[in-house]
C-alpha cells in the first residue's frame, strides 16, 4: 500500500509519507533510525522481511516505547481484546483481498502489456511486408 515506487521495498521517503499517513510523523533522522533498527541488508529501505520484523520486534517488546518503529507498530496492529476475534477476521479478510486484488491488478497489467506487445511485432511485420512489397515494385 505504502511502496508508491512498487519496487517491493520502503524506502525513506515512502516510510515519511506512511507514518504521516498513520498520524505519527517523524524527523528525517528518526526515519533514517527507523530504517538502521531493522535493516539486516544495510540497503537503507525496508524489504517485507525487514517490515514484518518490526512487529516481531514489537510483540516480543524489543522497541522502545517512545521509537518511531513502536508508534508504527502500534497504529498498524489490530487489537483482539478490543476488537474481538469477529473484528479481527474481518481485518484479516480484508488484507488478504486486498493482497488478492493487487496480485489481479499486477496480472491484468502484464497481460496489457503482453497483448501491446504482440500488437507491436504484428504492426512491424505488416510494415516491413508492406515494404518489400514496395521494394519489388522498384526493382522490377
Amino acid at each position: 500500500q505504502y511502496d508508491a515506487g512498487k519496487d517491493g521495498f520502503i524506502d525513506l521517503m515512502e516510510l515519511k509519507l506512511m507514518m504521516e499517513k498513520l498520524g505519527a510523523p517523524q524527523t528525517h533522522l528518526g526515519l533514517k533510525n527507523m530504517i538502521k533498527e531493522v535493516d539486516e541488508d544495510l540497503d537503507s529501505k525496508l524489504s517485507f522481511r525487514e517490515f514484518l520484523l518490526i512487529f516481531r520486534k514489537a510483540a516480543a517488546g524489543e522497541l522502545q516505547e517512545d521509537s518511531g518503529l513502536h508508534a508504527l507498530a502500534r497504529l498498524s496492529e489490530i487489537d483482539v481484546s478490543t476488537e474481538g476475534v469477529k473484528g479481527a477476521k474481518n481485518f484479516f479478510e480484508a488484507k488478504v483481498r486486498q493482497a488478492i486484488n493487487e496480485a489481479s491488478r499486477f496480472e491484468e497489467e502484464i497481460k496489457a502489456e503482453q497483448e501491446e506487445k504482440k500488437k507491436q511485432a504484428e504492426e512491424l511485420k505488416q510494415r516491413k511486408a508492406a515494404f518489400k512489397e514496395l521494394q519489388s515494385t522498384f526493382t522490377q
